[in-house]
């Protein structure tokens, strides 16, 4: 397995389960994170092998030991997944309302300021953005699929950040992980994307949908500065990670992050 870094500097580490870490979320304790890899898991083909998604086929006891696998490397008391369905639903826990919380919530992003909860996004092909406000301690974790980019659900989430929490969009940090690139995001049928993605068009059928976030981050008060974007294209990459474009029948990665209560115990913390 290639363990090259990606250019943009996040970090890799194999011990004791491959994952990534981003460089401009690394220096904050009171945050962990984590891209993790389709390897380290318990799934068998083609779900082989750390498989997060029970909606795939895979047998449901695998799915629960990789997630156990996820928990216990983040030390989290509890790991929150969505039922993620392309859409612009976000779910918000809150220390004054965790107690309340109850099941898997329909959604594409999660916004918390509960430490200890550990909240995943499935991925294969789709974005994972994590988005994080050091200053208040507030953490948004989004499944960003090309439907949620023609709906901008990356600005409802930031405009929920902001009213619900007194986040500013100068203080965000947003990272955009591992998905499908420039490369192998094509799509014949314009009329799926609003004019304004036409910036974002590489040839005549492929758009780059990382740019199309990075924009739409950058409208609503980011600074360049605080958006890290991974280049992986996962399709180019199912040596590392699911594609669904180019596997089809296949797994789902997670994107996972975590406000700080105790903390993950990386590799290189030892």
């Amino acid at each position: 397995m290639d363990s090259t870094p990606d250019p943009i500097d996040v970090i890799w580490t194999e011990h004791p389960v491959p994952y990534f870490r981003y460089t401009l979320l690394s220096d904050y304790p009171q945050l962990t994170h984590a891209v993790f890899t389709r390897h380290g898991g318990t799934s068998h083909p083609p779900y082989d092998s750390l498989n997060t998604s029970y909606d795939v086929g895979d047998l449901p006891g695998h799915v629960t030991a990789n997630l156990a696998i996820i928990r216990d490397l983040f030390g989290a008391e509890e790991i929150v997944t969505m039922k993620q369905v392309h859409g612009t639903g976000i779910a918000v826990v809150r220390t004054s309302n965790e107690r309340d919380r109850a099941g898997t919530p329909s959604a594409d992003a999660f916004i918390t300021d509960v430490p200890g909860l550990a909240v995943l996004v499935k991925q294969a092909d789709c974005q994972g953005v994590i988005l994080f406000d050091p200053k208040r301690s507030v953490l948004s974790i989004v499944h960003c699929g090309w439907r949620g980019s023609v709906a901008n659900i990356l600005s409802q989430v930031v405009a929920q950040m902001k009213g619900e929490f007194g986040c500013e969009g100068c203080d965000l940090l947003a990272c955009i992980g591992p998905s499908l690139g420039p490369c192998c995001a094509e799509f014949v049928d314009h009329k799926l994307f609003p004019e304004s993605f036409q910036e974002s068009r590489v040839n005549a059928t492929h758009f780059d949908l990382k740019a199309v976030s990075r924009r739409q981050l950058l409208n609503v008060g980011l600074r360049q500065e605080n958006i890290q974007i991974s280049d992986i294209c996962t399709r180019c990459r199912t040596d590392l990670f699911y594609s669904y474009r180019g596997e089809g029948k296949t797994g789902r990665f997670g994107t996972v992050a975590m406000l700080r209560q105790g903390g993950m115990r990386h590799a290189n913390d030892h």
